[in-house]
């Protein structure tokens, strides 16, 4: 069942499309990656799928209802974080939840208020003012206040921008409990593609205003055909960086180790060269494709 549907949406800033004709729909449940190039139009995308900009054209429905005519009866069942929306400077972070709670129709106010300071860790948070935090710890806030009205459908824009690698891991974590226990609806945008792998179901990618693509991370990753070889070279450094830059492959190299970047069916052949030149090696690893690297794609074409 589609808990989101949009149809057709369009947004213009005199002779700019920002965003163009796009359609896709979030079923119950999904957790859906929007991802694109900076600039692709994600920000005005979300803008409209809560009402703050008024589209040019096409429509964003929610539980089967028309967004433009139901505003206030959607609301109460969605919310949204971002990392770049600033937060009140000098309230409390429990100024923050309390004033917050009162915008949805909650029956055990007080009880949700607790549970959510339970839940993201912020008892020596909670009489600090906002701007006290540090930029992880109001991240940490900010997605507390998108949690407080138990919604059917959260919107994320870079959820864990800023978090301590475990503080990151944490909220991953508690975003698929949140998904598979409450079949909470998510669309999230991020640049951790890792990070996205690991939550999303599926993917939207968007660039100058079109989508580009929609489908599974792993089915985006396997129409890369570029793999990543990795050595540790004990004897050969140079000669290996030759041989690369002679049949035009991209490479890095940290310390002894050097990776290098070239189709899968390319590596025997590759190997069998740096050893048939004295090159000597003492590690090897291969790494398939990734989302990154269809990220990355999308970012050079662009």
């Amino acid at each position: 069942m589609a808990i989101l549907k949009v149809d057709h949406l369009t947004k213009t800033f005199g002779r700019f499309t920002a965003v163009d004709h796009i359609s896709f729909e979030l079923q119950e449940g999904e957790i859906l990656g929007y991802l694109g190039p900076n600039g692709a139009g994600k920000t005005t995308t979300i803008q409209m799928l809560l009402g703050v900009l008024t589209p040019t054209s096409g429509e964003v429905s929610y539980f089967g209802k028309p967004l433009a005519k139901n505003r206030q009866e959607v609301m109460e069942q969605i919310n949204f974080s971002s990392t770049y929306n600033d937060l009140p400077h000098r309230l409390t972070v429990q100024e923050i939840m309390l004033y917050t709670s009162y915008l949805y129709e909650i029956a055990n106010r007080s009880e949700r208020i607790q549970k959510i300071r339970e839940v993201f860790h912020l008892h020596k948070l909670w009489h600090k003012q906002i701007k006290e935090l540090s930029a992880g710890q109001t991240t940490r806030v900010g997605l507390a206040k998108a949690l407080i009205n138990y919604p059917k459908v959260l919107l994320l824009d870079e959820p864990t921008a800023s978090l301590d690698p475990d503080v990151a891991t944490y909220i991953r974590q508690f975003l698929l409990t949140q998904q598979e226990k409450f079949q909470v609806s998510i669309l999230i945008t991020s640049h951790n593609m890792a990070e996205i792998e690991e939550l999303c179901d599926r993917v939207i990618f968007l660039n100058k205003g079109k989508i580009i693509a929609d489908d599974t991370p792993i089915n985006l990753a396997k129409t890369i055909q570029i793999s990543h070889v990795t050595l540790m070279i004990t004897d050969g450094m140079k000669r290996t960086q030759e041989i690369c830059n002679n049949q035009k492959l991209s490479f890095k190299v940290e310390g002894r180790y050097i990776t290098i970047n070239l189709p899968e069916k390319q590596i025997p052949d590759f190997l069998k060269n740096i050893l048939e030149k004295g090159i000597e090696y003492s590690e090897i690893s291969i790494d398939k494709p990734t989302l990154e690297d269809y990220f990355l794609q999308i970012a050079e074409k662009k």
